[in-house]
């Protein structure tokens, strides 16, 4: 009895020695099988349309599918044609083994391998030679290996995301996708037979037909012969079976989409990960995008107009809906392969809302504050509009609608000066463009002011996202492409109240293409165009219900065209997209917003924008912001006492019963505007000069009325420089605007008097001394205001 305890004892040691052996494999270390091979990238878009398949690095088509995400029936029906035995046999199956061996060999009959699934991962994995008997036993010992490393269902999923299933293509995946436009689990019954069947032999059971593919005869008989068995072991409904003799359409890899290319170049450029990437646009609103601007393109290609980008956000989640980076990815004659939504250009006078906005939540204007439009030298840099003339006062609604350039620069000298010593300064258009994170900036000295006219360059993507700040009550946030993108917290740029003023201000825009009875008939729409310098980009952005809306005209090159106006070319193409998308039924009802609680409206004169007097014969109402908004009383409307028989005024306030006086209203505007007016041919009501009157007497007969003189030049917040020696002839103009009652103003620096002039001239200053000086105008009405003048010497 005790000599068997030794050899119980060393079969006991070589049982766990042989199974230590068989266990070492699985105890090494060994990667995932889903690491094995590179992956595709599948491009969809947010209601899973396919836009891109991109092959792997390997250029082959694989998408990989975790087990628990096939359906069930395509696995069953996977092991029902490949290995019925797969749950139990340890990597490969002797009986169909040696059947196999006895067919290829004995029998002389068709080879058959009598390979498992492991048996055929193995082959595929290691790219086995398995035709002679060595090279099956390599792959038996292999597909043990894979049992002892891998678990079944690791094994079985490797396989159905490794199979051959013609061409390029590996795993039910991307043959689902490819072949059928489907995800796996959406396959009909006689879908799912085809791709049990087609990894036995995919290259004589598919023949190509041009864009799409032929099943063969081979591959029908294979299906319908698994169909059998199927039927046999799950059962098939009558509409099942009706399946099997409907025609099979494939489609081919040449017939796959290339949908909104330059947002998937974009994607996959971005490391974009392996498997299924979900953008947010949507290729119904790209296609419909895409062929407004190409039909558009094509009439006016004889202007030279062969180019565009279009770009449409949804301000709700800030998803890129549609982008088309160019009018034709594949036409190499305008380089349509460039993203012309990530270029930088020149945004004209889009960026003119922002201005207004910035000035409004800064107290300096209200839409009917009245602006200057003439002409005005900010120190070297003297603006003009568009169309070479000056209209005068304008409301800031109308100068925005309207495009003018001198406001609009004047209302940018304005902003984000500090409110008091020791606080940071507001944001001006500068500081508002790095807070809404616009990227490549130069200096602001670069800039100066002509920033405020499209002297800058920027993206059309951040251009969208700044209009998708007015939509979003001031809150600026970056677009997202891909669904699983967050929505990022707002960032305020604007209050709530600024963004709804200028919303408003920008929707009494008309719009171009409609006659003025029916435009009130149409969507309402905040829209802005611009032009850059020099007739190279033509832009129309704005605000249809809640969606961002950028079109660009132009050429990548960058050369001139005289058509690329923003007003005429790109404007049309803006409202024939808007048309369209409401004419396909897209909901472009303006969503629900933050009603700004801060904003009242009050009746104001029309012709100066402010408060009416009792004298101002014309009114309409306005919004303001109260505590914030600049509003006084208008001084334009005043009456006089006119003599009835000299038809002048008279020197004196008259008695209450004065029988030949009447009472008559004129219009009292600032000495700089009454020329522009005189100059445009514009009537005005002006008041009559009586030569008889001393210089105070009209004063006198308009008591409490009449603005202060404002001083045109020099300008504050410059430093003028000396001549290094002594010239003669240098000065120093000295200009100042009046009410329309001040014949003369009085000049006077740092308290020594310099000289007169009258409103309409100016008067001359030679400084000698570098520093600061107090430059001081008086008029003859005994109103003053004062500048501090900046002089330096040079060098």
């Amino acid at each position: 009895m005790r000599r068997w305890r030794p050899r119980w004892r060393r079969w006991l040691l070589t049982a766990a020695a042989l199974w230590c052996l068989w266990q070492l494999p699985g105890w090494l270390p060994h990667r995932p099988l889903a690491e094995w091979a590179p992956q595709s990238t599948a491009v969809q878009d947010r209601e899973g349309r396919l836009l891109r398949l991109a092959l792997a690095r390997d250029d082959r088509y694989r998408l990989w599918q975790p087990l628990s995400e096939l359906p069930p029936r395509l696995v069953s029906a996977v092991q029902l044609q490949e290995d019925q035995w797969f749950d139990w046999h340890p990597g490969f199956n002797p009986i169909s083994l040696l059947r196999g061996a006895w067919v290829s060999y004995v029998a002389g009959g068709s080879p058959q391998g009598g390979s498992t699934i492991s048996m055929q991962l193995a082959r595929l994995l290691w790219r086995l030679e398995t035709r002679d008997p060595a090279g099956k036993l390599v792959q038996i010992g292999r597909a043990v290996q894979l049992e002892m490393q891998y678990d079944k269902a690791e094994i079985l999923e490797a396989y159905l995301n490794y199979a051959p299933f013609g061409g390029n293509i590996e795993g039910v995946g991307a043959a689902s996708l490819i072949y059928f436009d489907k995800a796996p689990a959406d396959l009909s019954l006689a879908e799912t037979l085809t791709l049990a069947v087609l990894p036995q032999d995919p290259s004589r059971r598919l023949h190509s037909r041009g864009r799409s593919l032929q099943p063969s005869d081979g591959l029908l008989a294979a299906r319908e012969r698994l169909f059998q068995r199927w039927q046999a072991q799950y059962g098939a409904s009558a509409a099942e079976q009706a399946q099997l003799a409907a025609p099979l359409h494939l489609r081919s890899v040449r017939a796959l989409p290339f949908e909104a290319p330059h947002l998937a170049d974009h994607l996959l450029r971005g490391h974009a990960p392996p498997g299924f990437v979900h953008a947010t646009l949507d290729l119904r609103l790209q296609q419909l995008l895409q062929s407004q601007l190409q039909r558009y393109l094509a009439r006016r290609a004889s202007e030279g107009l062969d180019n565009g980008a279009v770009l449409l956000v949804d301000t709700r989640d800030m998803g890129v809906r549609a982008l088309l980076g160019s009018a034709n990815w594949h036409d190499r004659r305008i380089a349509g392969q460039v993203n012309g939504a990530l270029g930088h250009r020149s945004p004209g006078s889009t960026l003119k809302p922002f201005l207004y906005g910035l000035a409004i939540d800064q107290g300096l204007l209200h839409p009917g504050t009245m602006l200057r439009d003439v002409p005005t030298a900010f120190g070297p840099f003297h603006p003009e509009n568009f169309d070479g003339r000056f209209q005068g006062p304008v409301s800031a609604t109308e100068a925005l609608v309207r495009s003018r350039n001198v406001p609009a620069v004047s209302v940018a000298q304005q902003l984000g000066r500090a409110p008091s010593s020791g606080e940071p300064p507001s944001l001006n258009l500068y500081r508002l463009l790095r807070a809404a994170e616009v990227a490549d900036l130069a200096s602001e000295s670069h800039y100066g002011l002509a920033l405020a006219l499209g002297g800058g360059e920027l993206r059309m993507t951040e251009l969208a996202q700044l209009y998708a700040m007015l939509g979003n009550d001031g809150q600026w946030q970056p677009l997202r492409l891909r669904q699983d993108d967050p929505v990022a917290e707002g960032k305020t740029l604007l209050s709530a109240e600024a963004a709804f003023l200028v919303r408003d201000m920008l929707r009494q825009n008309p719009r171009p293409d409609l006659p003025a009875a029916s435009r009130s008939a149409r969507l309402p729409l905040a829209w802005k165009t611009g032009t850059s310098w020099g007739f190279r980009d033509a832009w129309t952005a704005g605000l249809v219900g809640p969606y961002a809306l950028v079109v660009w005209l132009g050429h990548f090159d960058g050369h001139s065209n005289p058509a690329l106006i923003g007003v005429e070319a790109a404007a049309p193409l803006f409202f024939e997209i808007v048309d369209a998308l409401q004419a396909a039924g897209i909901d472009l009802d303006e969503p629900p917003r933050r009603w700004p609680l801060n904003l009242r409206q009050v009746e104001l004169c029309l012709a100066s924008g402010e408060l009416p007097n009792a004298d101002c014969p014309r009114r309409r109402h306005g919004w303001f912001i109260p505590g914030v908004s600049p509003i006084r009383y208008s001084r334009i409307h005043r009456r006089l006492p006119i003599d009835r028989i000299s038809g002048l005024p008279r020197c004196r306030q008259p008695l209450p019963d004065d029988t030949q006086v009447d009472w008559q209203l004129f219009e009292f505007w600032p000495s700089e505007l009454a020329r522009v007016f005189a100059q445009a041919g514009i009537p005005r009501r002006a008041p009559p000069v009586n030569p008889a009157c001393p210089e105070r007497s009209l004063a006198a007969a308009t008591p409490n009325e009449g603005l202060p003189p404002v001083i045109a030049s020099p300008q504050p917040g410059l430093t003028y420089l000396l001549p290094s020696a002594p010239e003669a002839g240098w000065q120093l103009p000295l200009r100042a605007h009046a009410d329309a009652a001040v014949r003369q103003l009085y000049w006077f620096v740092d308290g020594a008097y310099l000289g007169s002039s009258d409103p309409s001239s100016a008067s001359s200053w030679r400084p000698t001394r570098p520093g600061t000086h107090q430059l001081r105008v008086v008029d003859d009405q005994g109103r003053s205001v004062a500048l501090q003048v900046q002089l330096a010497r040079e060098g």
